[in-house]
């Protein structure tokens, strides 16, 4: 099974900075030309870079070191200044450090500074004065900045699937997308979120994910709880799965959007679509009546197993996109793109 890391700690150190030069200039007729050695080069930094191709922390190494600064060398020349380590990780990468968030990379392209390369040293040159005429004090360049941080990845999926164990969430996401995740007849199957991505015809692409671990109580971390609501958060409209065989299947929807409420206020107010799954079963055609009495979101009826009504799933779900997209733009930002 496919999945996608969503988890890292990463040790990230930069680069040292390169000594100073030690040197004399001589050349004949001119023996005494005075000290000529150049400073070093600054050590390079450690960058985090949001990248919109990166879908997981799975290419993400557990240690990183910046390129060195290079050695300042006679007749005044400076070293070079050591390279850039950018290191890719998904776009809603949250960076923490010591239990705090020092940076939300949220946009394609944002970089943060994770460790600052050391500064170069001073070759003898720098220490001429009139009281010195010949110095041979040079320093060495400084080590880098050395971290221990925290990468955590909320994901930035436009639509998540929200349900207890065993809704049926994994069967709608293999029918609709091209994710696979594992399904089987016992709860917490899927241990990890997945995504998957639904293609249109006109090239637009929607991503799916499947927000696995919710049970009663999740917001106080109880099942898998906190570890998969996160993902929830970014989320631009919510695809609520209820089993319809079940007795009362509304209680169902109640209890999640409880659950979400108390995770964070006005999450379950975003806009959504309430999927009634397993309906090619005898009871659940009587509970399906009931259901839309019991709730005012739309209600949309069909079988992950049997494929029956998929087509007005992948249609409100493209409605739901469309919308997202043109209010986005109205305000001036650009919406997230798979």
């Amino acid at each position: 099974t496919r999945y996608f890391v969503d988890h890292r700690k990463v040790r990230v150190v930069g680069g040292q900075g390169g000594g100073g030069g030690h040197s004399f200039y001589s050349e004949p007729r001119k023996i005494f030309g005075g000290p000529d050695g150049g400073n070093g080069g600054d050590g390079g930094h450690v960058i985090l870079k949001a990248d919109r191709q990166m879908k997981s922390l799975s290419s993400v190494l557990p240690f990183y070191q910046g390129f060195h600064g290079e050695k300042g060398r006679s007749k005044n020349c400076y070293g070079a200044n050591g390279a850039y380590m950018y290191v890719k990780v998904p776009v809603g990468t949250l960076v923490k450090e010591d239990g705090k968030v020092v940076a939300d990379l949220t946009q394609h392209g944002e970089e943060y500074v994770a460790a600052y390369g050391g500064a170069g040293g001073k070759g003898n040159r720098f220490f001429l004065s009139n009281e010195n005429r010949a110095p041979t004090l040079f320093t060495p360049g400084e080590p880098g900045q050395e971290r221990v941080l925290h990468l955590e990845l909320k994901t930035t999926a436009h639509a998540g699937l929200v349900g207890f164990p065993n809704a049926g969430k994994s069967s709608l996401l293999r029918a609709i997308s091209n994710a696979k995740p594992a399904v089987a007849a016992y709860p917490f199957t899927t241990l990890n979120p997945h995504v998957g991505i639904v293609h249109y015809q006109d090239y637009e692409q929607v991503a799916v994910a499947d927000i696995p671990g919710l049970i009663k109580g999740a917001h106080q971390n109880k099942g898998l709880g906190m570890a998969f609501l996160r993902h929830i958060e970014r989320c631009r409209f919510l695809l609520y799965v209820v089993d319809l065989s079940v007795s009362q299947p509304w209680i169902q929807l109640q209890d999640l959007k409880y659950e979400l409420e108390q995770y964070k206020k006005g999450l379950s107010e975003r806009p959504c679509v309430v999927i009634g799954n397993k309906i090619d079963l005898a009871q659940s055609r009587i509970n399906l009546p009931l259901l839309k009495e019991q709730t005012d979101d739309r209600v949309i009826a069909l079988s992950a197993l049997t494929g029956d009504n998929l087509e007005e799933l992948l249609l409100q779900l493209r409605e739901l996109y469309d919308t997202y997209v043109k209010t986005e733009q109205s305000l001036g930002q650009s919406p997230v793109k798979w």
